[in-house]
């Protein structure tokens, strides 16, 4: 089974994408990429995932957004028992500027058969999408008393907070149960983090 993740922009910007493999009790990562448009993001998704092949589709962006206006239920749940970690989500309403983008995207998705998964059997192979929440989701991996801030503030900080989250990341996902193979023997990964990272 892969494992798709996707980091979309939300009105403009760049869509980080990342490719899993379920092979063999572990997770192998096959692709990093960034793409621009949504046809390139969908073609990338069609390439590493043809239907009827079984995948997941983790978004980080508000692909379903039923209420007009406010706040939708797991953004006012992710701020009741994250906000204290810093870890509060933008609140999706219809009528933010993102709305249009990230909701086609979802029906994009659906249209390739990946259906809209609240709550997922484990281990039942299908085609599912599902929203994530990256900063409540690296608090409670990492076990952090707050969020890691490498999206805003001066670019030195944030560097310096992308490096804690990188070493994180390596030390503690092969650990895992899936574990995610070594990325740091990976070509992958190494090249990506050398034009970033020290």
């Amino acid at each position: 089974m892969r494992f798709l993740g996707i980091d979309l922009g939300w009105t403009s910007g760049a869509t980080g994408l990342c490719c899993l493999d379920w092979f063999d009790g572990t997770l192998n990562l096959l692709d990093l990429d960034r793409k621009q448009s949504i046809t390139d993001i969908l073609n990338w998704i069609d390439h590493w995932s043809p239907s009827p092949e079984p995948a997941m589709v983790a978004v980080d962006a508000p692909t379903l957004i039923p209420n007009p206006t406010g706040m939708r239920l797991p953004d006012r749940l992710t701020h009741k028992y994250f906000g204290r970690y810093h870890a509060g989500c933008y609140p999706a309403n219809l009528q933010r500027p993102f709305a249009q983008r990230t909701v086609e995207f979802g029906l994009s998705l659906e249209q390739r058969q990946f259906i809209h998964a609240p709550s997922i059997t484990p281990q039942k192979l299908g085609r599912y999408q599902i929203e994530v929440f990256p900063h409540p989701a690296i608090v409670q991996l990492f076990n952090l008393n707050r969020i890691l801030k490498y999206k805003k503030g001066k670019l030195s900080e944030r560097h310096a907070e992308l490096i804690k989250l990188r070493q994180y990341i390596l030390d503690t996902l092969p650990t895992l149960t899936p574990a995610l193979n070594s990325l740091s023997s990976s070509p992958l990964t190494s090249s990506l983090c050398s034009s970033f990272f020290p």
